[in-house]
């Protein structure tokens, strides 16, 4: 597809609410179907586990362990109390609500061999086994992360931003960085090369993303803050009934998009404040032929009220969208910083595929120069 049927095809799309006769409708159909999960009135402080919150200990295993009796017990509140909590890779069981206390800090793990063994994963939009997220949960029901504590994944030009083999972030000519592991996922994906046979971890460089629940339902994060995580910040894969409310992101290391759907249906992001290195949200579903072999499209997605300060995007397709994009609903957000590029930036290119079906925006606002949009195919992008 040439640039120019590209662009018309786009145009096409941004007037679906146009020809709508009743988008509002729509919207209230998906709200109906979202409902975060509830959870039994029980408490398992971490602290009565063995966890310290002096910054000092690891508390891993203390984490853990009230993960493991708040399953076991039916489910409840894991609580993260005032303090900071240093861990390594979290990973959540059914009916389970981390719930991170105000003044409370978990602070991530800088040594790479903590998220290992590998897991199943997407990286880029392409399923592989690789490091451990660093909050992470595999086909699990009602979850959640909440709370107005902290994140902190602890990147920084010397610890995990360097992979990415950027000279102004710390990484020199000789240095490791992703790119070799990169390229032999992508190509791993092109030859349908059986996933399990996708091995990745230790030596690849290939950067884990903090917070990825994959193939959940019913799930609910809310509230807290995010710093310095090494790749993208929240990225739901294949997951069904999704609410993000009130999350504060502050971050800008490479890639380190705010909110990443991958492949979900009905989901909800509200009153979420994202100041990014790359896209505040980057709508995806997989890349080239493993997002078209996987075949799950992002649909049903209403942002709302939220505000996108800095970043590449406000609100961004792609360019990982192999499966397809339907149903996104864009209400009164506000791209309030000449730091932010563009409001609405849809990426792809000419072997990428995917069909995208009704993108509404309304009532959003830039507070500082003209709003953008841009259209990005191969290498040429332009704006309309």
């Amino acid at each position: 597809m040439n640039r120019r049927t590209f662009l018309a095809a786009t145009t096409a799309v941004l007037a679906a609410r146009a020809a709508d006769p009743d988008p509002d409708s729509q919207i209230a159909a998906i709200l109906a179907r979202v409902r975060p999960p509830a959870f039994p009135d029980r408490d398992f402080e971490i602290t009565k586990y063995g966890a310290a919150g002096d910054g000092q200990k690891d508390c891993s295993d203390a984490i853990a362990k009230a993960i493991a009796a708040c399953s076991a017990a039916g489910g409840g509140r894991v609580v993260v109390p005032s303090g900071v909590f240093s861990t390594a890779a979290i990973h959540l069981e059914s009916n389970v609500n981390l719930h991170v206390a105000e003044g409370a800090t978990l602070r991530f793990s800088r040594d790479p061999k903590r998220y290992l063994p590998v897991v199943f994963t997407r990286w880029e939009g392409t399923e592989c086994m690789n490091y451990s997220p660093f909050i992470y949960a595999f086909e699990k029901t009602n979850i959640a992360v909440t709370g107005t504590g902290a994140l902190d994944g602890q990147a920084d030009c010397e610890h995990w931003w360097p992979w990415k083999g950027r000279t102004n972030c710390g990484w020199k000519k000789g240095e490791p960085s992703q790119d070799a592991a990169r390229n032999a996922l992508m190509a791993a994906g092109d030859k349908n090369v059986a996933v399990a046979e996708r091995v990745f971890g230790e030596g690849s460089y290939l950067r884990p993303t903090l917070v990825q629940p994959y193939r959940c339902t019913n799930l609910l994060i809310e509230g807290v803050k995010i710093v310095n995580s090494p790749m993208w910040e929240i990225n739901p894969v294949l997951c069904r009934n999704v609410t993000v409310r009130n999350v504060r992101i502050d971050t800008h290391g490479p890639n380190n998009d705010g909110i990443d759907p991958e492949s979900c249906t009905d989901m909800l992001v509200e009153k979420c404040n994202l100041s990014t290195g790359d896209d505040c949200m980057a709508i995806k579903s997989g890349r080239n032929a493993d997002g078209r072999r996987v075949n799950v499209p992002t649909a049903n997605l209403v942002i709302r009220d939220c505000d996108m300060s800095d970043g590449h995007g406000g609100v961004s397709i792609g360019s990982e969208a192999s499966g397809g994009v339907r149903n996104v609903f864009v209400q009164n957000c506000r791209m309030s910083s000449p730091s932010l590029e563009r409001a609405l930036r849809i990426k792809t290119n000419s072997y990428r595929g995917g069909a995208w079906k009704r993108l509404s925006i309304a009532g959003c606002r830039r507070a500082t120069g003209p709003s953008r949009l841009s259209t990005e195919s191969g290498l040429k992008s332009a704006l309309i």
